[in-house]
C-alpha cells in the first residue's frame, strides 16, 4: 500500500508540474488546472484509502460541505468579485495548515523525546499559516469594501508590530526548548498573537496595494503547507505547498517591480493615506465633459484606438459591450488594441481574464511594455475605469506617492476618452492630473451604459 501510495504521489507531482506548464498559455489554461485538480483528487484518495480514521463521518461532512461551497462559488461569485475570492480561500487555507500543525504541537509536547525540529517547524507552520489566514481576511474586508481602503496607521505602528514579532519568536523559543504547551495557555497565546500579528501587518496597507499582498500571502500559504507536509511526511504537501510559495514569491517580485518600488516600501510604506499637502506637480485646466455622439464620431474616423481597461470595467460587467465595440470599430477599419497594466484592477491578471471571457483575441492584449510605444501613433484611447495606471504624476510628480511607477502613457496619444462614474479618485486615493489634460475629454456614466450608448451611436455613423 505504501508502495502504491508513492507511485500516486508521484503521478500526482506530474500533473501539477504539467498543469503549472500549461497556465502560460491561455489556450491551455483551463486544461491545466484541470489536470493539477485531477492530480490533488487522486493524491487525497491515495492518502485516505487503507489509513484508519478516528471520526470518518466529520470527514465526509468536511469533504462535501468544501466540495459545495468551492462548487457554488466558482459558478457564483461574479469576476469583480474575483480578487476577494482568491484571498478568502488563500487565507482559508493558511488557517487549514496553522490548525494541523497545532494539532502535531499538541501531539508532540506531552512527550519527553518530542524532536526539537519536529517542534520548530510545526511553530514555524503555525506562524506562517496563522498571519496569512488573519491577513488575507483583512485583505478580503478592504477589497469587498467592508472596511476602508486606506492604511489603518497608528504612531508607532511599526514598533508595535516588531515587537509583537519579537515576542512570538521568544515565545516558541521557549516552547521549543521547556516543551511545555500547555502551562498557563501559553501555547494558546502563541497562536492568538500570530493571528494579531497577521492583522495589524495589513491594517497600515492600501487598497491600491492589495494585488502585492494578496501574492505575498498567498507565497506564505504556499510556505505553511510545505511545513505541514514534511510533519505529515506527506509529500504531496511539500510539492504542492513548494509550487504555491515560490509562484506567489515570484509573481509579488514582478508586480514590485512593476510599480517600480521595493517590497518593503508596498508593505511599511502605508501607500493610499490621504495627501492634505498641495501637490508639487499641480495641473492647471479644466475637466471636459463629452458625449456618446461625439466619441461615436471620433472612434469611426480613427486609424488606431487603444481601449485600455481598468476596474471600473469589472465593476461594471461591460466586457460584451467592449467586444462588441472593438468588433464595430475593425469593421470599419479600425486597428483596436488593448493596453493592459500588470496590476491593472484588483489581482495580477484580472483584465486579461475579463478580456478572455468574451472571447478578445489574446493577440489583441498588449502588455504595458508593448503598447507605450504605440500611444504617439493612436489617435483615440478610450480609459474605461483605469484611474491610477494612467496617472502621470507617476512620472511628472516627485511629491506623488506613485512617483517613479511605470504607468500607460495615455496621455501620449492624440485624444483621450475616459470612461468614468464621477471624478472621484482611484482605489488607491489619488487625483489623476490626466483628466484635466487639455486632449484628454470625460464620459461620465457607469460603464456599461455608456458602451451601450456609444455602440448605438456607431451605428448612426456613417463613414
Amino acid at each position: 500500500m505504501t508502495n502504491a501510495r508513492a507511485l500516486v504521489y508521484l503521478i500526482t507531482t506530474v500533473l501539477f508540474i504539467y498543469g503549472v506548464m500549461r497556465l502560460r498559455n491561455p489556450q491551455q489554461a483551463r486544461s491545466g488546472n484541470t489536470l493539477a485538480a485531477i492530480g490533488m483528487l487522486l493524491a487525497l484518495i491515495a492518502t485516505l484509502v487503507g489509513v484508519s480514521i478516528h471520526r470518518p463521518l466529520i470527514l465526509v461532512i468536511g469533504i462535501v460541505v468544501g466540495g459545495v461551497i468551492g462548487a457554488l462559488s466558482a459558478r457564483l461569485v461574479r469576476m469583480t468579485s474575483m480578487p476577494q475570492m482568491v484571498a478568502l480561500f488563500n487565507g482559508m487555507g493558511g488557517g487549514a495548515a496553522a490548525l494541523v500543525a497545532s494539532g502535531d504541537v499538541l501531539r508532540l509536547v506531552p512527550h519527553a523525546n518530542a524532536g526539537a525540529a519536529d517542534l520548530t517547524v510545526a511553530l514555524l507552520d503555525i506562524l506562517i499559516g496563522a498571519v496569512s489566514f488573519s491577513g488575507s481576511l483583512i485583505a478580503f474586508a478592504k477589497l469587498n469594501e467592508w472596511m476602508t481602503g486606506r492604511p489603518i496607521t497608528y504612531t508607532g505602528q511599526r514598533a508595535i508590530n516588531a515587537i509583537v514579532f519579537g515576542i512570538l519568536v521568544l515565545g516558541g523559543a521557549y516552547l521549543i526548548i521547556t516543551g511545555d504547551a500547555h502551562q498557563g495557555g501559553f501555547f494558546l497565546a502563541y497562536a492568538l498573537g500570530a493571528i494579531v500579528l497577521g492583522l495589524l501587518g495589513v491594517f497600515p496597507i492600501g487598497g491600491g496595494d492589495m494585488p502585492v499582498v494578496i501574492s505575498l500571502l498567498n507565497s506564505f500559504t504556499g510556505l505553511a503547507v510545505a511545513a505541514t507536509g514534511f510533519l505529515l511526511k506527506n509529500d504531496v504537501l511539500i510539492v504542492a505547498g513548494t509550487f504555491v510559495g515560490a509562484s506567489g514569491a515570484i509573481l509579488t517580485q514582478l508586480m514590485s517591480r512593476a510599480m517600480n518600488r521595493s517590497l518593503g516600501n508596498i508593505v511599511f510604506g502605508a501607500f493610499g493615506q490621504i495627501q492634505t499637502h498641495g501637490s508639487a506637480g499641480a495641473v492647471d485646466g479644466t475637466v471636459q465633459e463629452t458625449h456618446a455622439e461625439d466619441v461615436a464620431i471620433l472612434l469611426s474616423y480613427a486609424s488606431r484606438v487603444v481601449i485600455v481597461p481598468g476596474y471600473g470595467l469589472a465593476v461594471a460587467r461591460a466586457q460584451q459591450e467592449v467586444k462588441e465595440l472593438m468588433n464595430n470599430l475593425e469593421a470599419k477599419g479600425v486597428d483596436v488594441r488593448f493596453g493592459i497594466h500588470p496590476v491593472a484592477g484588483r489581482m495580477p491578471g484580472h483584465m486579461n481574464v475579463l478580456l478572455a471571457e468574451v472571447d478578445i483575441p489574446y493577440q489583441n492584449l498588449y502588455d504595458m511594455d508593448a503598447i507605450n510605444p504605440d500611444f504617439p501613433r493612436t489617435d483615440v484611447v478610450l480609459v474605461v475605469g483605469a484611474n491610477d495606471v494612467t496617472n502621470p504624476d507617476a512620472r511628472n510628480n516627485p511629491s506623488s506617492p506613485i512617483y517613479g511607477m511605470p504607468i500607460l502613457n495615455v496621455d501620449a496619444a492624440q485624444r483621450i476618452i475616459v470612461l468614468k462614474r464621477s471624478m472621484n479618485p482611484g482605489f488607491a486615493g489619488i487625483d489623476n492630473p490626466l483628466y484635466l489634460n487639455p486632449k484628454c475629454q470625460m464620459l461620465f456614466g457607469d460603464a456599461k451604459q455608456s458602451l451601450n450608448q456609444l455602440l448605438q451611436a456607431l451605428n448612426e455613423v456613417v463613414v
